[in-house]
């Protein structure tokens, strides 16, 4: 029986599908924990495969490429070296399960399988894997540990089964994806099973970006007496060493603890951006980004996340102007790039304007001027913007946000276009705050310069398109405060009219929003992927019918 123990927490950031590359991330986390004297390491949920790996696991060609490399990962483990809880997909007797496995002196000294599949939001796990049953101890070096996968700690169950069974440590991996406020729920719910169970907890969890998830470590322990002994930095790749004593009582105490300092919500916002921007873009091997710059808030925020996460010379920003723009908007695009020092080439696109207007003019005698002609000059910003993507190879950026993605106030295969959104799951509101934020703080990890970013007068000027002349936002929409709160009831609570109404909300305005809701799914569902930030970002998160005649309005 041992009485010291020193376990390493690895937040490392895999790679979907690269199996190889995945466990050799594993070797060097393994071989740094060595150095550190560590008995075990600890990787997050399915970090052979990463995660999440969706229908990938299905083929029977990844399956068989896993347990080849994860046999051969645990054949090392003869060294003397740390042992190492690996999440992994796992066949069992014609079964794929979600699971744990103990490599320990040159085998797989263990199995473990999660069983609470989630199956909500995000989640689908039900699809591919088979439950498992509630988990037993597993022996380690004298002592019984209590492993658990992700979604096992978000009920009693599983804990309850553990400490029943005589574990000593619980320990958690985890895929669990970042959205606001919810590293406190993680530490809450930890902190619950650890009063429930008497237990000291560890929680280890994934970092990185993967599509429209951004997953962002922040790994820590709790102790018996529920007090946060360990934190991990948040949103990077992280080794925590934690050192373990069993104390007269047989509780087992941290003797040290490393505590890294807290995030701020915009801080964290901007960095889940900045995270999931720069995995999509060199996980799927595009050399650059290229974005329309219009002299707004979105583009300008949109500009320095990418300048932060790609570096300057990996950006390129093209103004677009119309016989609509206003001098103001080219001079304030002009002056983020400088600030950014990102290149900014200009292409007008009134000739454009011109030539389509001679195409269409004989079918469109007799009619008036209306949003046709406005969608028109989106839709050519979106065509060089591509025609500079297929010529170059960089990826379009999308600059939308979430506020008018909610209310279709963006034009199909117009400023939609494009392969990825930092601003998809961000209100307007919300976009204003981290502008100014950025403006205060150079965010860790940061590629862009310190100071201003976003020139001033964008953060002060009315939010306008400029698709005709004297045009606001608020020509169409309800100011962004109030559009906003109706829209987080609606999308985030699946509040009902009368509910938000009670909040001091006109009702026409409530049943306008909730209609142009309804009416843009179809729009949503054509969206290039984005950061997912909130509780329900569109997508996996809310899944809505595009032909839908529910009706919303008060009776």
């Amino acid at each position: 029986m041992t009485d010291h123990l020193t376990i390493a927490l690895a937040q490392i950031n895999p790679t979907v599908g690269a199996i190889r590359a995945n466990l050799d991330r594993v070797r060097d986390a393994r071989a740094g924990a060595a150095q550190r004297g560590a008995d075990l390491v600890v990787f997050p949920e399915l970090v052979s495969t990463g995660y999440p790996p969706e229908d990938l696991v299905l083929k029977p060609l990844v399956l068989d490429l896993v347990e080849q490399s994860v046999t051969a990962l645990a054949a090392e483990t003869a060294d003397g070296g740390p042992a190492m809880l690996l999440g992994t997909p796992w066949r069992l007797a014609g079964q794929l399960y979600n699971a744990v496995l103990l490599l320990d002196m040159g085998r797989i000294a263990a199995i473990r399988l999660k069983s609470d599949l989630p199956n909500y939001g995000v989640f689908d796990e039900k699809r591919v894997f088979v439950a498992g049953p509630p988990p037993e101890p597993i022996p380690f070096r004298g002592m019984r540990l209590g492993v658990m996968i992700c979604e096992d700690m978000w009920t009693p169950t599983a804990t309850q089964t553990l400490a029943e069974g005589g574990a000593e440590l619980l320990v958690v991996i985890n895929g669990s994806p970042f959205e606001v406020d919810k590293a406190g729920v993680r530490v809450d719910l930890a902190g619950q099973r650890v009063a429930e169970t008497g237990l000291p907890l560890l929680y280890v969890n994934q970092v990185g970006g993967q599509d429209e998830l951004v997953f962002d470590g922040a790994s820590f322990v709790v102790g018996a007496d529920r007090e946060k002994v360990a934190q991990a930095p948040a949103f990077c790749e992280y080794l925590l060493v934690t050192r373990w004593q069993r104390g007269a009582n047989r509780h087992w105490l941290c003797l040290d603890s490393e505590q890294a300092s807290p995030i701020t919500d915009l801080a964290a916002i901007y960095q889940a951006m900045m995270v999931g921007l720069r995995d999509y873009v060199n996980k799927n091997r595009f050399p650059g980004i290229l974005l329309g710059m219009s002299g707004g808030i979105d583009s300008a925020l949109t500009a320095a996340v990418a300048v932060d996460a790609l570096g300057a010379d990996r950006v390129h920003a093209v103004l677009m102007p119309s016989p609509y723009t206003s001098s103001e908007s080219t001079e304030d695009a002009i002056e983020a790039s400088n600030l950014l020092g990102c290149k900014l080439d200009t292409l007008s696109i009134e000739p454009v304007m011109t030539a389509f207007g001679s195409v269409l003019a004989p079918v469109f005698a007799g009619t008036d001027a209306d949003i046709t002609e406005e969608n028109i000059q989106s839709r050519l910003r979106g065509m060089l913007l591509m025609a500079l993507s297929n010529k170059f190879g960089a990826m379009v950026l999308s600059t939308g946000n979430k506020s008018e993605m909610s209310v279709g106030y963006a034009t199909l295969y117009g400023d939609m276009c494009g392969g990825y959104s930092v601003l998809k799951d961000v209100y307007k509101t919300t976009v204003f705050k981290l502008a100014r934020w950025r403006n205060l703080n150079l965010p860790d990890g940061a590629e862009g310069p310190a100071g201003r970013v976003v020139p001033e007068r964008v953060l002060t000027k009315p939010p306008t398109a400029e698709l005709k002349h004297d045009q606001t936002d608020q020509d169409t929409l309800p100011p962004y405060d109030i559009l906003d709160d109706i829209l987080e009831c609606l999308i985030e609570h699946e509040m009902g009219s009368a509910e938000i109404v009670a909040r001091g909300h006109d009702s026409d305005i409530v049943n306008r929003v909730w209609h142009m809701l309804d009416r843009a799914e179809y729009k949503r569902r054509q969206a290039p992927p984005g950061v997912k930030i909130t509780r329900r970002g569109f997508g996996k998160d809310r899944r809505y019918p595009i032909t839908n005649r529910f009706l919303s309005v008060l009776a």
